[in-house]
């Protein structure tokens, strides 16, 4: 087994579940945000989630884990918006204009909380994950042949391949 699929013991998260963790923090803080009318409680809560995730995902799934906080930050923005412009008298405008103040007041959260899922994946071994990605992208490309040139370099699909099949016998009068 490789350096990477080893655990060392503990609790490990797939990919799924970290960006679970993340979107479920996330959601939370949000709700203690509408509660107790603190702004920052959401990016904190954002940030706690990628730490916690990066620091629990397994090796293998650094990166992706890597590259998802801005996605998960989107849609949960995204569906605490649609929540909060139902009860609006003109939901796509206050929609409009929620996503644009949300997005804009979470955007320093969004680049430190994607910033410290960086460094925390680099010093678990992102670089490994990398070049492991880099070795298999290069082995496939010397096992996928050249496109032939020349007469009968098209094959099309043989006579009724897309037809259906119709298996048995047909019954007899009922």
């Amino acid at each position: 087994m490789s350096e990477l699929g080893r655990t060392t013991g503990g609790v490990r998260l797939t990919v799924r579940g970290a960006l679970a963790l993340v979107l479920a923090s996330t959601l939370v803080g949000s709700v203690l945000q509408a509660l107790f009318g603190v702004a920052a409680l959401t990016g904190a809560a954002f940030v706690a989630g990628c730490v916690a995730a990066a620091a629990l995902v397994n090796r293998r799934d650094l990166l992706t884990l890597v590259v998802s906080p801005p996605l998960v930050f989107f849609v949960t923005t995204v569906l605490i918006e649609a929540v909060r412009s139902l009860f609006a008298s003109t939901p796509v405008q206050a929609f409009g204009l929620g996503m644009y103040t949300a997005l804009s007041q979470g955007a320093p959260w969004l680049f430190g909380g994607s910033l410290l899922v960086l460094v925390i994946a680099w010093r678990r071994g992102l670089t490994h994950c990398v070049r492991e990605l880099r070795d298999e992208l290069r082995a496939g490309k010397a096992s996928v042949p050249a496109p032939r040139s020349g007469e009968g370099a098209f094959a099309p699909e043989p006579e009724g391949y897309f037809e259906p099949k119709v298996y048995g016998t047909p019954r007899e009068g009922s």
